[in-house]
């Protein structure tokens, strides 16, 4: 089974407990970090907090706007969240804690794995070239949003 992966990380100067926090709150942390544009909503449908939240997002790609349902799991609390969607994508977000905890190096890694025809290879490579610089504004969001919590 084929894999095609992208990955985007950064450094940022708050500690992995209040980034982390700020990912796995789908209702207020996690809305607060996503660049609008592309995304339009995430309306959360069950849980909110981590592991069993399940959710919709709405998203501007290619000139329309796309919904996608997932759902989220936590195989290393605190350290690793999961959102598998249903249009085969996985998103991981990773936050390390570094510098004595004083830091997080935070990466946001999404996969596509399953039978990848032609057209599938092609829709991953170009949406791998629109979320990569997405992900960039997504992370320096989060570092704006846990630097105001006040670590």
């Amino acid at each position: 089974m084929a894999t095609q992966k992208f990955s985007v990380s950064k450094l940022i100067h708050s500690p992995a407990k209040v980034v982390y926090s700020i990912i796995a709150d789908y209702n207020n942390g996690h809305p607060m970090i996503l660049p609008k544009p592309p995304f339009v909503s995430l309306e959360v449908e069950k849980g909110g907090t981590g592991a069993g939240t399940e959710m919709i997002v709405k998203i501007e790609m290619f000139g329309k706007i796309q919904s996608y349902r997932a759902v989220v799991s936590e195989p290393d609390p605190g350290q690793v969240l999961v959102e598998t969607a249903n249009t085969g994508y996985i998103t991981t977000f990773i936050v390390e804690q570094c510098d004595n905890g004083k830091n997080s190096y935070v990466t946001f890694t999404t996969k596509l794995t399953e039978n990848l025809g032609l057209m599938k290879k092609i829709e991953f490579w170009f949406t791998s070239k629109l979320l990569r610089p997405v992900y960039k504004k997504e992370l320096e969001k989060l570092a704006e949003v846990a630097d105001s919590t006040g670590h």
